[in-house]
């Protein structure tokens, strides 16, 4: 395919060469006669070409039609699908060169695209945007370049002049998780499946004795008075797990949670995360809330499990900014011990760097733990990991690597301390947060902590 820029480029090396061909002719006269010839037939083509390109389309508005399907919202830290649609009302091929303007915070320059329809044929382009940032993004026009077979000039047409489009947190990822959930598929996205030890579950319903069910579960009463047409049909206890038990993200806005990770902040994976266990906290049947906090008490939504609840998560969520102060975790304490009056489970995203950080909030952890199951996830310093695999090559890589495995270690020794006092953690790698948080929450439920 001959690419519009080449054809442009051609055009303007025909020009100098028609110049230079007549200062030729002027030099040497009969020349003349053909050059002009020769540019003549090259005028007449430029304007065949340019009547091709510009001339009414009966029955269209327009010879050419293009239109970006992109969402309403898109979804932070995902590849997300748009699509163009091209058509070519030319009874003729084009070349097309397609120039999306797409919002700023991409800082991309790369979305160009290259293609030939032939006539009245209809094209899709298709590409994906993934985005770090929450908040509105602004789209600008599709820019199309089309041209003849002839190639001597190209035409521009611009659609879809403007679309402002919301960035909220990941529901892609929460949909994802919902659907393996709901297939019992939860394994592909690295969730454990969890034994249930005893039966601290809710009795659900009487169900006849299949084989490999738990001979404990059996219901002698029942069983007496149920017979069919062979004899006595056994009759087990079917459970299901307890419901309407409160679980609460509590989500850190301070400093720490500024570091970013892969283009995201870790409040960004901290909101997603928060955003997906919601989710499979309420399709778990147990009710789900949301605090944020950090200098000051943000955001609070009560822990519910009406319709609706799982948009009223995703609008708090997305509003969500860092502020940069530090988190005041006796006023978390104190609106805590105000507004949850139910023992529940208490799931904390924050980020503690040093011993020392944590031991200045430690107090007021120990003192939430008394009353609820408080689960404080913070996060492993990957770039430090990669640091410590590698080999020292000389004294100053030797004196980066010690101080990264002292950081480290105090990471292990925070987890240790919170588990002194009885506290459940996770520390984990950024990207593995959200399968780890759920896998942790599922083995709590299971085990009846809650």
């Amino acid at each position: 395919m001959i690419r519009p820029l080449f054809v442009a480029l051609r055009l303007w090396f025909l020009l100098i060469a028609f110049v230079m061909a007549f200062v030729v002719a002027w030099v040497f006269p009969l020349l003349l006669p053909l050059v002009q010839i020769t540019f003549g037939v090259f005028l007449l083509l430029v304007g065949i070409d340019g009547w091709l390109l510009f001339r009414p389309t009966p029955g269209k508005q327009t010879a050419f039609f293009a239109r970006r399907d992109v969402p309403d919202r898109l979804s932070n830290g995902d590849e997300n699908p748009l699509t163009i649609y091209l058509e070519n009302h030319y009874p003729f091929r084009t070349d097309v060169e397609v120039i999306d303007e797409i919002p700023f915070q991409f800082q991309r320059r790369d979305v160009l695209f290259r293609d030939r329809l032939s006539a009245h044929e209809t094209k899709a382009i298709r590409y994906e945007l993934r985005p770090t940032r929450r908040g509105e993004y602004s789209f600008g026009a599709v820019n199309v370049f089309v041209m003849t077979p002839l190639g001597f000039l190209k035409r521009r047409y611009q659609f879809e002049a403007g679309k402002l489009v919301a960035v909220y947190p990941s529901f892609l990822q929460m949909r994802q998780y919902e659907l393996l959930a709901a297939t019992n598929r939860l394994s592909e996205a690295g969730i454990k499946r969890i034994r249930r030890v005893g039966h601290s579950m809710e009795f659900e319903q009487l169900r006849p004795y299949a084989t490999g069910d738990d001979v404990r579960t059996i219901n002698w009463r029942a069983t007496a008075r149920r017979t069919d047409e062979q004899g006595t049909a056994l009759v087990v206890n079917a459970f299901q797990d307890e419901r309407s038990q409160p679980v609460y993200c509590l989500i850190d806005k301070g400093r720490p949670m500024q570091s970013p990770f892969d283009g995201l902040t870790l409040l960004d994976y901290a909101i997603n995360a928060s955003l997906v266990l919601s989710n499979v906290a309420l399709y778990k049947q147990d009710r789900a809330g949301i605090l944020t906090f950090s200098s000051q008490i943000g955001q609070f939504v009560p822990a519910d499990r009406r319709v609706g609840q799982i948009g009223r998560i995703l609008d708090v969520l997305y509003r969500q900014k860092t502020r940069f102060q530090e988190s005041d975790y006796e006023t978390l304490y104190a609106s805590i011990k105000t507004h949850i009056r139910q023992r529940s489970l208490l799931l904390l995203f924050t980020n503690f760097e040093t011993v020392n950080g944590l031991r200045r909030q430690l107090p007021y952890l120990r003192r939430l733990a008394k009353d609820h199951l408080l689960l404080v996830i913070f996060f492993e310093n990957t770039a430090l990991r990669t640091l410590i695999d590698q080999p020292a090559q000389d004294t100053e890589q030797v004196y980066q690597k010690t101080i990264a495995e002292k950081f480290a270690f105090e990471k292990k020794q925070i987890v240790r301390e919170l588990q002194q006092y009885g506290i459940q953690t996770i520390l984990t790698a950024p990207q593995n947060l959200t399968t780890n948080t759920i896998n942790r929450y599922l083995e709590l439920k299971a085990r009846g902590a809650i």
